[in-house]
């Protein structure tokens, strides 16, 4: 018989579990705004610094340009973001929040942060979770 760790031994498992129940988390809070976690996380990028390539959003979220491109047209429709090819080399698009990402800016991050506070975890904790996720992040990608 092989060696082989249980389901409820794997790592891979519980983070698959853990971003799963994050994923319906978040989607929750956001669904009374018309968004979807990835969308959401587009606009926290955005928050952080308006007015970036679609490539340049594509790095920062590790999402290829056959993902973020449709995700964009929607919320371009929904008035959250505002397309903009670039002047001087029409290959690059610039992506610009609209006055609505603003101003639901405060009102989405409480909500979030409201629900994230239902899940009893404490700063340091979050802070302890959040240094360890970072370092396993760095060793899967510096693995070769």
């Amino acid at each position: 018989m092989e060696d082989f760790l249980p389901l409820n031994k794997q790592l891979c498992f519980a983070i698959y579990e853990t971003s799963s129940e994050f994923t319906k988390l978040y989607s929750n809070v956001l669904q009374q705004f018309g968004l979807t976690y990835p969308q959401y996380l587009v606009l926290l990028a955005l928050w952080e610094k308006d007015g970036i390539t679609v490539k340049e959003l594509g790095g920062r979220l590790n999402l290829g340009t056959g993902t973020l491109t449709p995700m964009i047209t929607r919320m371009e429709g929904n008035g959250w973001l505002r397309k903009e090819r670039s002047k001087e080399d029409e290959r690059k698009v610039f992506v610009h929040l609209q006055t609505k990402a603003i101003d639901e800016k405060p009102a989405i991050t409480q909500k979030v942060g409201e629900e994230i506070l239902t899940c009893k975890i404490e700063l340091d904790e979050y802070e302890q979770l959040l240094k360890q996720l970072n370092q396993l992040q760095r060793k899967l990608r510096d693995r070769k």
